[in-house]
């Protein structure tokens, strides 16, 4: 790769739409659920499953559960994105409705 391909390689990356939405963490050894909010879904599997990895965060019960049953025992899954031209001010309260939904729906614990 030459230094005009890197740059333009780097320009893209740093140009791109990172998509919002709603997402569940699911354990298939217990059938649990947890539903989260990203501003970010693309990045959030690797941030969550390193915060899970190292033993650390703020969610215990999912803690507790990925200890128990091992990483391979989780999946990750998008389950609601918003459109790319969704406005930017409602944005925070419709994730939240959106999340609030899911959460009913899957009997799961916010995350």
């Amino acid at each position: 790769m030459d230094k005009q391909d890197r740059e333009s390689a780097i320009a893209q990356y740093k140009e791109r739409k990172s998509a919002c939405g709603v997402y569940a963490v699911i354990c298939t050894a217990t059938g649990e659920a947890w539903v989260g909010i990203s501003r970010n879904l693309a990045a959030q599997k690797n941030s969550l499953w390193f915060t899970l990895k190292s033993g650390s965060g703020p969610f215990q019960s999912l803690l507790a559960a990925w200890a128990a049953h091992g990483e391979s025992a989780f999946r990750f899954e998008e389950l609601d994105r918003l459109k790319d031209d969704f406005s930017m001010i409602l944005r925070a309260d419709e994730l939240r409705k959106r999340q609030k939904l899911w959460l009913e729906r899957l009997q799961a614990l916010p995350i």
